[in-house]
């Protein structure tokens, strides 16, 4: 387990990361990301003093880097995220939907980020709203959240989309909800072949439009040819877990995926030297939990891969719980589930110190000395500024 001054990614970057971005020339995104984590709640970002009213002990807390590849910035992020999609869920059973590209597309994946996570996102979603639709499957309108991860357990690429799908949908005319077969959405063989068809024909989209930049013999177009007949004779991975223990199983799922990231600070296990430890789980061995320990830049280079294209949403909503409608989509299909629906605004937590009081039990407003008194902001700290990476 994780405890309070053992290793963090934050103090592997600041001993290891100025002699690693020497050697190793980044773009500006991996730069800031690295920055970011480096000063997160450390006098380079500022913060405030808190003074108790009864004992007079004073708190120093410095301000948060707010990156989204932080991982001392996810927790509250992840909780307010969570409040918020609590209300958006129905009486009815939902579905964990996971699409997975070959390996072999990973090396073009990681030169055209954007561009294929981009086709990931419209293969997946097009799959599970087209297959929804047609009456031999459910002949419905279902809803989902997409949330894209880049990683596999060792910190390597493998990008696939996790999604979480409404075991059922309205129908066309919006007159009436439908539900799906219990325990069964859609038959797994059919979504992965309709998805590599879908990924594949954006692929080549953009490839003969050139917005891809092709690695090595791929810029041949013969051998591009032959590489996509190649994928198209592969079986593609996607599969359909069993449905989801009722809401409170649905949240606690999300809690788990959304705002993830590469690897946690509880992972790593130790820093001695030029060498990282970490736990990792691995899938072809029973899902053993396992230590791997890699060079500081190697666990660097690793961890950069999942920086995100700046201003990538990697957590998308579509059909029922799409943006625009989803108010709206959402009071039709609680009248026809014929289900009463109370509002939390009242309860909704008005600061974040709130949330952290009612999901952890941690008051921060009580002083930790005396055990009575409150705290309360007496002093602004500005952030204190050095030169580094933009």
């Amino acid at each position: 387990m994780h405890t309070p001054g053992s290793v963090e990614v934050a103090h592997i970057f600041r001993q290891h990361g100025p002699e690693y971005r020497k050697t190793h020339p980044l773009p500006v995104p991996h730069l800031r990301a690295m920055r970011a984590i480096e000063i997160c709640r450390t006098a380079e970002l500022g913060g405030h003093v808190e003074t108790c009213d009864t004992c007079g002990a004073r708190r120093i807390s410095y301000n948060s880097c707010r990156n989204r590849h932080c991982p001392k910035c996810q927790f509250l992020r992840k909780e307010q995220w969570l409040e918020a999609r609590n209300k958006d869920l129905l009486p009815i059973q939902y579905f964990h939907v996971v699409f997975t590209i070959p390996d072999d597309l990973n090396p073009i994946t990681l030169r055209n980020p954007k561009v294929m996570y981009t086709i990931l996102f419209q293969a997946a979603s097009e799959t599970l709203t087209e297959l929804g639709r047609d009456p031999k499957h459910l002949g419905a309108k279902i809803g989902f959240i997409a949330i894209l991860h880049t990683w596999g357990q060792n910190l390597m690429d493998h990008p696939h989309i996790h999604c979480v799908v409404t075991g059922g949908g309205l129908s066309p005319d919006g007159q009436k909800w439908i539900s799906c077969k219990k325990k069964f959405f859609l038959p797994v063989e059919v979504m992965s072949r309709l998805f590599r068809g879908k990924f594949l024909a954006y692929f080549r989209q953009r490839y003969d439009s050139d917005d891809l930049t092709a690695p090595g013999q791929l810029q041949d177009h013969d051998t591009f040819k032959k590489f996509l007949k190649d994928m198209y004779s592969r079986e593609w991975v996607v599969y359909c877990k069993p449905p989801f223990n009722g809401s409170e199983g649905v949240l606690r799922y999300l809690g788990r995926y959304t705002h993830r990231i590469a690897i946690g600070n509880q992972r790593i296990i130790n820093m001695q030297g030029d060498r990282v430890s970490f736990v990792w789980r691995d899938y072809s061995d029973g899902d053993k939990n396992k230590v791997m320990t890699l060079k500081v830049s190697e666990f660097i280079r690793r961890f950069l891969l999942h920086v995100l294209p700046p201003r990538f949403v990697k957590i998308r909503h579509y059909g029922l719980l799409g943006n625009r409608n989803r108010k709206s989509n959402l009071l039709i299909c609680r009248k026809h589930l014929q289900c009463i629906y109370e509002t939390r605004d009242k309860d909704m937590s008005k600061s974040w110190q709130e949330l952290l009081f009612r999901i952890s039990g941690v008051d921060l407003t009580k002083c930790p000395v005396c055990d009575k008194g409150t705290m309360h902001r007496t002093e602004v700290l500005q952030p204190y500024r050095c030169n580094g990476p933009p």
